[in-house]
């Protein structure tokens, strides 16, 4: 009897106990709730776990499919950087943890990881100094003729920037996890375009990033065809050849970039016409401080071409794009933390070696500064100087060239859902409307430097069009977008200011720069 008893007394005291503590969960539960928070129930948590096992038999079968794709597709051609990732996609991978499937046939990613090469912050500043101080420096003299001292200021502030907003593109493909650290959930400007987009319209901004990144890479080509033929014309200005035939010419010399499967071949040449580059550079400079005793500072002044100085930060803008790219850079660093110490060191040299080059070159001809520095330099030392650019440009065609490529037969060409076929067979070989997707781009390129042979105004353009937007207003409109819980009253004001005076700049330099090619069109203007 007493046994029963006990018994009875410890139910009712288990019963009790329990229902305070259910009573207690509740009001703590409806405590949050009314503050915006949401506990998870011991269901919930359940859930979690029962999806985490689904995640990680997902992944297996993920992981199965791949192995039996590349074996079945081995050889498939891949990106210029290897990875074979699409682009207009984003990240298709993307889990909780920010991890994602091994690039390769393991099935332990972190050994995948390892095995993948990573790069230091001095080649990863190789990289972006490339990008940046390439041959469209030539056409920063240019603007100095139009802006005066404002366009020395504006060579410094594109420079303060370009490095602000490259390091708050890389902050969006960042997220805390549950115990504040930080994890890499994202892995291209596609991928953050279309987290800003989403839940609504999930793939838009990976769209808009993708036309912007096509006009800009096909613009690029463009340039160096334009810049080409300039060049040759005025090397040899005795020859009864145009600069139109000369950009032909050019053109019949990039036809096998049609046939390019990756860019291995290529990149041989990379450090040689970088060095090259260099070499001209200090050529030019050496030129130019020959004559320092006749150096024009009273030409250069605080007033500005209205009309013209537009055009003028299109110019500076562009010689600045390297955005696109960074995600991917960032990723394949070895300490991704010493990426903000890599930008810093590379915008100030660049903002500084630029600036003296075209203050330099201004000062030497003045107003007889023309779109293409070089071509102002004596005909005894011009020719040399000019062929060792057109090498260098017809070099850096097929960069660009594939990297439009790429995303245009990722947008349109395969996967079952493109409007087309894939551009390659099973064995991995080129299918005919592969080939000639890729003459029909060299030709458009050859097309629009014949038409509109005008260097400076194409950079302009370009520039005001698709620099702005992707090195000034996207990446500004994305960080408030993503992190603006997170931002400090600083941050705020910095990115709503770049957004606001990238876009003004960026109406300002397109309707300048159209305007400046009808009218070269109108008159037919040679340059």
């Amino acid at each position: 009897m007493a046994t029963l008893i006990r018994s009875k007394l410890s139910n009712k005291l288990s019963n009790a106990a329990t229902s305070v503590s259910n009573k207690s969960q509740a009001k703590v539960s409806g405590m949050f709730a009314r503050m915006g928070f949401q506990a998870a129930t011991d269901e919930e948590g359940l859930g979690f776990a029962a999806c985490d096992d689904l995640d990680y038999d997902h992944r297996q079968g993920m992981q199965m499919d791949i192995l039996t794709n590349d074996e079945a597709g081995a050889g498939a051609g891949s990106g210029p950087t290897g990875t074979g990732e699409g682009g207009l996609d984003g990240d298709s991978h993307y889990q909780r943890d920010g991890t994602g499937l091994p690039p390769s046939g393991s099935k332990d990613g972190s050994l995948a990881e390892e095995d993948k090469p990573k790069i230091t912050a001095w080649e990863a500043g190789w990289n972006v100094t490339n990008a940046i101080q390439g041959m469209f420096v030539l056409g920063l003299p240019y603007a100095i003729l139009h802006g005066g001292y404002l366009g020395l200021f504006l060579i410094i502030f594109a420079a303060v920037v370009c490095c602000y907003t490259g390091k708050i593109l890389i902050a969006c493909l960042y997220e805390e996890n549950e115990d504040g650290q930080l994890v890499r959930v994202r892995d291209s400007y596609v991928d953050i375009a279309n987290a800003c987009c989403a839940p609504r319209f999930p793939s838009l901004g990976g769209h808009i990033v993708n036309v912007a990144q096509i006009i800009e890479l096909v613009m690029t080509c463009i340039l160096y065809v334009v810049v080409s033929g300039n060049l040759m014309e005025n090397s040899f200005p005795t020859m009864p050849v145009s600069q139109k035939s000369w950009a032909i010419i050019a053109t019949v010399a990039l036809l096998p970039c049609a046939f390019l499967k990756n860019l291995k071949a290529v990149s041989k040449f990379s450090l040689l016409c970088t060095m090259a580059h260099f070499v001209i550079n200090v050529l030019v400079i050496a030129y130019c401080l020959s004559r320092a005793r006749d150096w024009a500072w009273d030409k250069v002044k605080f007033y500005i071409d209205v009309k013209k100085f537009p055009i003028s930060i299109g110019i500076i803008v562009f010689s600045y794009t390297s955005q696109i790219f960074l995600p991917s850079l960032e990723g394949n660093m070895n300490k991704p933390s010493e990426f903000h110490c890599m930008m810093n060191w590379t915008h100030i040299a660049a903002c500084i070696l630029k600036g003296l080059f075209a203050l330099v070159a201004y000062l030497t001809w003045a107003d007889a500064t023309k779109e293409v520095i070089t071509d102002n330099l004596p005909s005894t030392i011009r020719a040399v100087v000019n062929l060792f650019l057109v090498a260098k440009a017809l070099l850096s065609y097929p960069l660009p060239f594939f990297a439009a490529v790429e995303v245009l037969e990722k947008s349109f060409f395969g996967d079952g859902g493109r409007a087309f076929p894939d551009c390659y067979g099973a064995d991995g070989r080129l299918k005919s409307w592969g080939l000639t997707l890729r003459c029909t781009l060299v030709v458009f390129t050859l097309l629009m430097a014949i038409y509109v042979p005008h260097f400076a105004l194409l950079m302009g353009l370009t520039g005001s069009l698709t620099g702005a937007g992707l090195c000034f207003l996207l990446p500004s409109l994305f960080h408030l977008k993503l992190l603006w819980r997170k931002l400090l009253w600083h941050h705020v004001f910095f990115d709503v200011a770049i957004f606001v005076i990238g876009g003004i700049c960026s109406i300002s330099g397109f309707i300048h720069s159209m305007e400046g090619l009808i009218e070269a069109y109108k008159y037919n203007i040679e340059e």
